[in-house]
């Protein structure tokens, strides 16, 4: 099984090379010189891997032609309506950890190891007790079914989830309502910018897996960054834009080993971490902590790593004076 594992994932690789080639790379974006040392570390980082164009019709979901409308039913939303449509089709599924999104309940450990040892070093917390989050104001932006807020609440957090899509909002809900301490996590169908025409803010905002699915990230980082408080932290995770993810986080996950539904990832839609961290710097957010998940065929688990090629997280606080 891990041989055929190992192959199929050559294999993608080898398809993923031959369909990037035929248009070759575009060039790297020109970025005026910044003091800030994480970036420049970043823009060192990837010097030496310049961006590939995708290509011409890659084993990806359609193109938003802009022509689908929202369920009247839903909020306005910066996701595109194309990607509402998808996920609203395996809504049901969201606490099937055998089913379409089996990679994030495997994924969730690692995702919340990194967050628990982030957030309780910026809030000098203790990370060894049993709920090292309490008395802090957490929003789960894109909460999907629940499966990162219920961990959060349970780790002492008041937490607030929000999601575009109704269906995922009942799910969480009704899953959430099995136990009395997830009882109390404040689910809304509702949208980050609807929350900001609130005024409310937060300890920390939390983004995983959302922004590769949004039509303009600068400007959800921007609402990211106004629900948060002044020197209150943000985290987002995402896939990277390289040639590798296309091929492990398309290729393979969607069309050879059928880990996600096709069509669940545009490969264009994805960010670099220097693009992240740029257009969270521009958003008053300074990026102070990276790092990558790495899946161990061996153990069929995911950790921490360095290797920020495919699928990365990053942790960011906010400014305390806007002015500055």
């Amino acid at each position: 099984m891990i041989f055929l594992t190992q192959l199929l994932l050559l294999k993608s690789m080898a398809m993923a090379s031959k369909l990037l080639m035929r248009v070759g790379s575009i060039r790297d974006a020109k970025i005026a010189p910044n003091p800030n040392p994480l970036l420049n570390a970043t823009r060192r980082l990837f010097a030496h891997h310049p961006i590939s164009a995708p290509p011409h019709s890659p084993p990806s979901s359609p193109p938003d032609n802009g022509k689908t409308t929202h369920d009247k039913s839903q909020p306005t939303s910066s996701l595109k309506d194309l990607e509402l449509a998808k996920f609203s089709a395996i809504a049901d599924s969201w606490w099937d950890s055998e089913g379409p999104f089996k990679p994030l309940h495997a994924m969730n450990p690692t995702r919340l190891a990194f967050i628990r040892s982030t957030l309780c070093r910026h809030f000098r917390k203790d990370p060894h007790v049993s709920r090292p989050f309490e008395g802090l104001k957490i929003v789960d932006v894109g909460c999907g079914g629940g499966i990162l807020s219920e961990p959060l609440a349970r780790m002492g957090a008041t937490v607030t989830g929000i999601d575009a899509l109704e269906k995922n909002i009942n799910i969480a809900r009704l899953h959430a309502g099995l136990d009395p301490v997830t009882s109390t996590i404040d689910y809304r169908c509702t949208t980050a910018e609807s929350l900001v025409k609130e005024q409310k803010m937060f300890d920390a905002v939390i983004a995983l897996e959302v922004i590769e699915h949004v039509a303009d990230p600068a400007e959800f980082c921007k609402s990211l960054s106004a629900l948060t408080h002044p020197g209150g932290a943000t985290v987002i995770s995402t896939i990277n834009r390289s040639m590798r993810s296309y091929a492990t986080a398309i290729v393979a996950a969607e069309y050879l080993l059928h880990w996600l539904p096709k069509g669940t990832h545009q490969w264009s839609s994805f960010l670099t971490p220097e693009e992240l961290v740029l257009i969270l710097q521009r958003a008053f957010i300074n990026v102070k902590e990276m790092a990558g998940f790495v899946y161990n065929p061996l153990t069929g688990r995911w950790s921490l790593s360095d290797d920020i090629s495919v699928n990365f997280i990053a942790f960011g606080t906010k400014v305390a004076n806007r002015d500055h």
